[in-house]
C-alpha cells in the first residue's frame, strides 16, 4: 500500500515532531520549559467561560449548527470590526466564521486556486501557508522579507516577478515570526499590487493587540480593499481561546460566498455553545481587559524574553510587537540549530529556531511569551548558567 503522492510533498509539523522530542525529554525528568509556541496560557474572560457553560446547560444546544455561523456570532465580529478598525462590514455577507485561520487558509486555497497555479508566500513566514498550498497541488513562490526593510514585502522586487499564474498572495501583519508591524503604506501599496496583478491578497491578522497600543490596523481600511483583499482574523491569540477554534475571514460578498461554499462541503458549525461565548467575547471585553491580557502580561514576559536574548548574544528590534521575540544569533554559530539544540540539552529550555519559517530566517531565533513569569525568569537563569 501506498500513500497519495501529496504526502512525499510535506513533513510532519515542526512543533508536533520536535514535541515528541520534549515529551520524552520530560518523561526522563530533565523538566523542558517550551518556549516555542504561541499558545496564551491564560484564560478567557470570565463572561465569556460563564455564557459558554449556561449554552451548554440547555438541552436544544447541542444539534448541528449552521456552517455559515450563527446570526450572533456574525454580529459580533462585524460589530468587533467596527468598533476596533473602524470598517464596516456586512454580517450577513461579508464574514464567515472559521474553526480558526488555519481551516481558512485551507477554504480560501481551494476557493481560489487551481492546481498548478501559483500563490506567493512570504520568507520568512507561517508555514502553513506552504504545506497546505502544496498539499492542495499549488506552486509556492517566495517573497522575500528581511530585516533591512522592516519585514515588510519589496515591491520593486516583487513587479520584476513573472506573476502571469499567481493567483493569491498571503500576507501576515503585524507579522509572525518577526513582529513587524502593520503598517497602511504596506497595506496601500499590497491593495494597489493586488488591483494592478488581478492576484487576491489575503492578511492574516491576528496579533494586531499584542502588544500593541497604538492603532489597530487592518488591510480593509483601505478603500478599494475588498475588492481584491480577504482578511484573516482569530480569537486564538487577543482573546486567549487558542483551543476554542474560533477565526473569521472578511471579503466582498462574492468571496465569501465562494469560501462558504468549500467550506459548507467540508465541515459543519461549530458548537452552538462556543459560538454564543464567542460573540460574547466579542461584545463585552473591555478595553481594560484587553491592556491588561494583551499588553501589561506581555509587556512583563518580553522584558525577561529580552534578557534571554541577551545572555544568548542575538540582536533583536525592541518595536517589534506580538507574542513573540525574535531575534539574530552571533555570527559565532555555523547555523541556527547550533544554538537552539545547546538551549534545549543543556539549559533545558526549548526555543524556535527561524529556519522552519524559510530560508531567511535560518539566522534567528524565536522566542515565546506564552508561559507564565516564573517559568520565564527560570529559564532565564538556566540560561545564565551556561557559558555561550
Amino acid at each position: 500500500m501506498k500513500p497519495a503522492n501529496r504526502i512525499n510533498e510535506i513533513q510532519e509539523y515542526y512543533f508536533s515532531r520536535k514535541l515528541k522530542e520534549v515529551a520524552q525529554l520530560n518523561a526522563q525528568g530533565l523538566d523542558i520549559i517550551s518556549l516555542a509556541i504561541g499558545s496564551p496560557d491564560m484564560p478567557p474572560s470570565q463572561q465569556t467561560i460563564e455564557k459558554l457553560c449556561e449554552v451548554a446547560k440547555q438541552s436544544d444546544a447541542h444539534g448541528y449548527q449552521p456552517t455559515m455561523g450563527t446570526p450572533e456570532l456574525r454580529e459580533s465580529m462585524a460589530n468587533f470590526y467596527k468598533k476596533w478598525y473602524g470598517v464596516d462590514i456586512n454580517p450577513a455577507t461579508e464574514i464567515q466564521p472559521l474553526i480558526g485561520s488555519k481551516e481558512g487558509i485551507l477554504h480560501t486555497t481551494l476557493a481560489f486556486v487551481n492546481p498548478g497555479e501559483e500563490v506567493l508566500v512570504p520568507n520568512p513566514g507561517y508555514p502553513t501557508y506552504t504545506s497546505l498550498s502544496k498539499i492542495l497541488g499549488a506552486k509556492v513562490v517566495n517573497y522575500n522579507l528581511r530585516e533591512d526593510n522592516g519585514w515588510q514585502p519589496d515591491f520593486d522586487e516583487l513587479e520584476k516577478m513573472d506573476l502571469t499564474n499567481v493567483r493569491l498572495m498571503w500576507v501576515n501583519y503585524p507579522n509572525m515570526p518577526t513582529g513587524g508591524n502593520a503598517c497602511i503604506e504596506t497595506y496601500k501599496r499590497l491593495v494597489d499590487f493586488a488591483k494592478k496583478h488581478e492576484i487576491i491578497v489575503v492578511n492574516d491578522n491576528p496579533y494586531s493587540f499584542i502588544l500593541n497600543e497604538g492603532e489597530k490596523l487592518s488591510i480593509l481600511q483601505i478603500p478599494g480593499a475588498k475588492d481584491c483583499c480577504i482578511e484573516f482574523n482569530s480569537m486564538s491569540k487577543a482573546f486567549n481561546m487558542p483551543g476554542w477554534r474560533v477565526g473569521l475571514c472578511a471579503s466582498n460578498s462574492t468571496f465569501i460566498s465562494w469560501i462558504l461554499k468549500i467550506k459548507s462541503n467540508i465541515d459543519s458549525g461549530t458548537f452552538r455553545g462556543i459560538q454564543l461565548a464567542a460573540a460574547e467575547a466579542y461584545n463585552t471585553n473591555s478595553e481594560e481587559w484587553h491592556q491588561e491580557y494583551n499588553v501589561n502580561v506581555y509587556r512583563r514576559r518580553r522584558d525577561i524574553a529580552e534578557d534571554i536574548m541577551k545572555t544568548l548574544g542575538c540582536e533583536f528590534d525592541k518595536q517589534q510587537i506580538g507574542m513573540f521575540l525574535w531575534g539574530k544569533i552571533p555570527e559565532k554559530y555555523s547555523n541556527v540549530e547550533e544554538l537552539t539544540e545547546r538551549v534545549l540539552h543543556e539549559a533545558r529550555v526549548f526555543i524556535t529556531p527561524g529556519l522552519i519559517f524559510g530560508s531567511n530566517g535560518k539566522r534567528y531565533v524565536r522566542i515565546s511569551l506564552c508561559a507564565k513569569d516564573e517559568k520565564l525568569k527560570t529559564a532565564l537563569d538556566r540560561i545564565k548558567a551556561i557559558e555561550w
